[in-house]
């Protein structure tokens, strides 16, 4: 069968390359899978590494409200003409060293204030955005976890659905040869036995692709060798609606990035306003500014020492640059409060949503798991009846395909329940 074949391969071929027994397959729990995909998801460390660039951002909006130091070395030759300035009289002699340290800062500049908070909440809405992504990988991860062990589970209905074919296949060759039955009944039986024999094979094709679209997410090289721990029969209780609301309420990474990005709109408002406001600065020099490259001059006074100045600069006229800027910030927060109000309405209309969902699949694998049971009594009690005569092979043939079906639905049902539960964990994290 194909899954056999891949998994000879994947055991044979680092035994050949290595001379060694390859490693046992790994087998994974919930969380050993949710673990390795928060390490390995491309689009969790894409996240982080967000968070990451926002926090450099911060780190580099900070700087500009201190103030910085910077240090300057220059010669500046004048052509002679016999004056104490040279050709160029804006200079001070024919040779000027300048070799100073300078220090600068702004005493008030609130668009600088303003636009650092700004970035500071632009990595607030990074981390926020960091949990969102876990949470879908959360939910995706559970989606294939439970996908896995649903392909697992059919194989092995698949396989007993074989088995009871092949049963009946036995059973209607002795009536065929006792003349109890005719041969088309024999007939009948071996077609589904090969129907049930293409199921099996068409569920360890599903078991594999699924494994192999899991494993992408899993780990950072490509493998499968590895398997999944079925615990669908160990499911956990579904929460109280209220409780579930509660926690989404106060956990929810959508509304709190939603939320700071309103905030992070006012501070932008008052960046654009304080383009209409001065701003006041100082300088501090201290170094050399002589015609001698020398401590002393030739007369012995002193060439270091240092100046101090500050400046105002005020906005006079912008040609309406800055009541555009300043319109235009008002309008970027209607749209963040436009977002956050539909934010916090479809996380209403998905918190209902996702739990009607995981409620109607708790409700129903109670009745799931009776239809099973009526499925196999019927399987039992119409083989007995076609033994006897009373039934055509037709009725044996279909209680078997429920049967089968019965199985399959039941195991989907829990499978549900538990992808429910994940998408549940997008909105309220763990509970």
């Amino acid at each position: 069968m194909l899954g056999l074949r891949l998994f000879i391969l994947c055991v044979a071929v680092p035994v050949a390359m290595t001379g060694q027994p390859a490693a046992p397959p790994l087998t994974l729990t919930l969380q050993d899978a949710l673990a390795r995909a928060k390490a390995n998801a491309t689009q969790l460390l894409s996240a982080n590494i967000a968070t990451k660039l926002a926090r450099e951002d911060t780190v580099q909006a900070k700087s500009t409200l201190l103030p910085g130091v910077s240090a300057n070395s220059q010669y500046i030759f004048t052509q002679p003409n016999g004056a104490s300035s040279g050709v160029f009289v804006s200079n001070d002699g024919p040779h000027i060293y300048n070799n100073q340290v300078a220090v600068h800062g702004d005493l008030y500049a609130p668009g600088k204030l303003a636009d650092y908070r700004k970035i500071k909440l632009a990595e607030e809405i990074a981390k926020a955005r960091v949990e969102i992504t876990v949470r879908g990988v959360t939910a995706t991860v559970v989606q294939s976890y439970y996908g896995m062990v649903a392909s697992m589970r059919r194989i092995a209905n698949s396989k007993q659905s074989e088995k009871e074919a092949e049963q009946f296949l036995d059973i209607t060759r002795k009536q065929e040869r006792g003349g109890e039955v005719a041969h088309s009944d024999a007939v009948k039986a071996e077609i589904q036995l090969v129907q049930r024999q293409r199921d099996t094979q068409e569920a360890i094709l599903a078991f594999d692709k699924a494994r192999l679209a899991f494993s992408v997410l899993l780990f950072p090289n490509f493998r499968q060798d590895f398997s999944v721990v079925d615990d669908m029969d160990t499911a956990q209780k579904l929460p109280p609606f209220e409780e579930i609301q509660t926690l989404a309420g106060k956990n929810s990474p959508d509304i709190r990035a939603a939320q700071i990005t309103l905030d992070q709109q006012g501070f932008e408002i008052k960046s654009a306003r304080a383009a209409m406001l001065p701003t006041v600065s100082f300088d501090f020099f201290y170094g050399m500014n002589s015609n001698e490259f020398a401590i002393h001059n030739r007369d012995g006074q002193l060439n270091l020492g240092s100046v101090a100045q500050a400046q105002m600069t005020v906005p006079l006229w912008t040609w309406g640059a800055t009541k555009s800027r300043i319109k235009q910030a008002e309008l970027k927060k209607q749209l963040a409060q436009n977002d956050l109000t539909l934010t916090q309405r479809q996380l209403l209309s998905n918190l209902n949503s996702y739990y009607l969902e995981a409620e109607a699949a708790r409700l129903q694998i109670v009745t799931l798991r009776k239809s099973l049971q009526l499925a196999a009594e019927s399987v039992r009690l119409t083989v007995l009846r076609y033994q006897a005569g009373e039934v055509s092979v037709l009725e044996v043939v279909d209680a078997q395909s429920t049967a089968m079906q019965a199985r399959n639905a039941a195991d989907d049902g829990m499978a549900r329940y538990r992808v429910a539960l994940g998408n549940l964990q997008t909105l309220t994290g763990e509970f």
